[in-house]
């Protein structure tokens, strides 16, 4: 991929005028991992759309805490998840947020969430939850509550195909897969609830899994098939900063399966230094550049794939169902383009490494 303007200008210019897919990201990640969601799903769903035109629209809930920043760049470029109310569109993506509440219908945003629910049950061919939106579609859908995990679960983890279900078509029996969260959802739990597990991890568990909920095709990741290769790397660097400033008591687990020996060793040097000199100041030695230069996204031909079979499913389905697409005028480039060609770079410099949050 070149840069992101030139990338949604040419997008752009290949659908202008041209009828597609109608799509909805709701963004609610906190201000320091907006962009760079929005950066990762663009081009996530620009290499797997191929010529296939998609239009895209930012949405994002409107009751997520934001700083000052954060509200004008939303005021700008986004809508109200209210703004879907009357419309109907082809696929939506959700994703979660930095939690805030124990309990998740406790989340300021828990309302508007769970009428988000409902209305794409009813208005989507195939709606997909990513992070904390996992977690809170299937507390309210079925009652099914997440567990806290003792440790943190991040890394890259094989995956083991565990149906040959449509969106997996194309996929070698084994895939891995990017997770960062601290609370998962029990295969039991899943099963006894009528969720079909498409992927799951011996070491993760449970990746991906599917339901129908009336006119849509529910997807829900606990995984991050989304990220880029340092988005792990980010999170980890943000969550040792944490540590130096004492706002959590134990140092952050690294990521398994993702360094290499080399960087996993500098990293533990590193470690060792924080524990016995737990200073803020210490935090500039962390090697970030060093570690990130042999990352390899080495799950992306998965996700592409993901995202490819997914869109063929919607394309399928709308050949059959000629559904209104509402007033959705902005196309995958121009919505994006916005936030990409003016904003995206700088914000991608400021915020590369920020990390986005863990369910």
């Amino acid at each position: 991929m070149g840069d992101d303007g030139d990338c949604a200008k040419a997008l752009a210019d290949s659908v202008d005028g041209m009828a597609g897919l109608n799509i909805g990201l709701v963004n609610n990640m906190p201000d320091s991992a907006l962009v760079p969601t929005e950066r990762q799903l663009f081009e996530l769903l620009n290499a797997a759309a191929g010529k296939l035109p998609v239009h895209l629209r930012l949405y994002t809930l409107p009751t997520i805490p934001r700083a000052e920043w954060g509200q004008r760049y939303i005021s700008r470029f986004y809508s109200s998840v209210e703004d879907l109310r009357g419309g109907q569109l082809d696929g939506l993506i959700v994703t979660g947020t930095e939690p805030r509440a124990p309990n998740l219908a406790e989340e300021p945003y828990w309302t508007s969430f769970v009428q988000l629910v409902d209305w794409a049950k009813e208005n989507t061919t195939s709606a997909i939850w990513s992070c904390l939106a996992v977690h809170g579609a299937v507390l309210y859908l079925d009652g099914i509550n997440r567990s806290p995990l003792a440790n943190k679960c991040i890394g890259v983890f094989d995956q083991d195909r565990m149906t040959d279900h449509p969106l997996l078509h194309g996929i070698s029996s084994q895939l891995k897969i990017p997770h960062s969260r601290w609370n998962e959802i029990g295969e039991v739990s899943l099963g006894s609830s009528g969720y079909s597990i498409i992927t799951k991890s011996a070491a993760a568990g449970v990746d991906a899994f599917v339901k129908q909920q009336r006119n849509s095709l529910f997807v829900y990741f606990q995984g991050h098939p989304e990220y880029d290769a340092q988005s792990l790397l980010g999170e980890y660097r943000r969550d040792v900063g944490r540590f130096l400033r004492r706002e959590i008591e134990s140092y952050p687990t690294m990521p398994k399966g993702y360094f290499d020996a080399d960087a996993e060793d500098l990293l533990t040097a590193f470690q060792r230094h924080a524990l016995s000199d737990r200073r803020i100041e210490v935090f500039g030695s962390f090697p970030v550049d060093t570690v990130a230069t042999n990352l390899k996204n080495s799950w992306r031909s998965a996700a592409i794939r993901i995202y490819q079979n997914w869109i063929s499913y919607l394309s399928s389905r709308a050949d059959r169902q000629q559904k209104s697409p509402g007033d959705f005028v902005p196309s995958i480039g121009s919505a994006v383009a916005q936030s990409g060609s003016h904003h995206a770079d700088r914000h991608r410099r400021k915020h590369r490494l920020s990390g986005p949050p863990s369910a």
